[in-house]
């Protein structure tokens, strides 16, 4: 009986260690500018106005037997707001909209991962900005992976969402075409 349960116990260890080793990790890259995050609203219901952030890092763990036991986090330095405008990117900065100097990063840390199948997901996580953590779902879709041609291997996804800004505390008024922002985010990151 102890050389079956033994048996058994190292069986499951076993299969355990073997789900553990198909999960890889990736880093973003943000270096080779492979990545992006923009952003679009509305400009008083007439036009959209378009930007991103051009500093930001992080990193996610990915198997692709397996999606739902992936993960994703990703830090935002927020003072990297650029919508092609300088004024409106210091008013961006100010205490009416992403409060920089008391919020400088935003942050973002999955907590679970849905698949829908044919490499789409929904990545459910934790978005901190100005201060406020809410749970934000991410339409997300896995683009493609493989080798790359200085001998390392590379996973991308993009993904959308929909933030309505009075949720983390952004009260400014915009007008009402103005009261929720559309995310883009496109993460190509490299095997480590």
């Amino acid at each position: 009986m102890k050389k079956l349960l033994a048996s058994a116990a190292l069986a499951t260890a076993t299969l355990a260690m073997s789900a553990l080793a198909t999960a890889a990790d990736y880093k973003i890259d943000t270096k080779g500018a492979h990545a992006s995050i923009t952003f679009k609203i509305q400009h008083l219901g007439y036009s959209w106005l378009h930007g991103r952030f051009n500093t930001f890092d992080g990193g996610f763990s990915y198997d692709a037997d397996k999606p739902e036991a992936s993960s994703i986090n990703v830090e935002i330095d927020t003072a990297s707001v650029d919508s092609n405008h300088a004024e409106r990117d210091k008013h961006l900065r100010s205490k009416d909209f992403l409060n920089v100097r008391k919020h400088p990063k935003a942050t973002f840390v999955s907590t679970s991962i849905k698949d829908s199948g044919n490499g789409k997901m929904a990545v459910t996580g934790d978005l901190t900005l100005n201060g406020v953590t809410r749970s934000i779902v991410i339409d997300a879709e896995k683009v493609g992976e493989g080798k790359d041609p200085w001998g390392g291997y590379r996973a991308g996804f993009t993904g959308t969402t929909r933030l309505k800004l009075k949720d983390f505390n952004i009260e400014k008024s915009l007008g009402p075409a103005a009261t929720h922002v559309e995310m883009v985010l496109d993460v190509e990151g490299i095997r480590q």
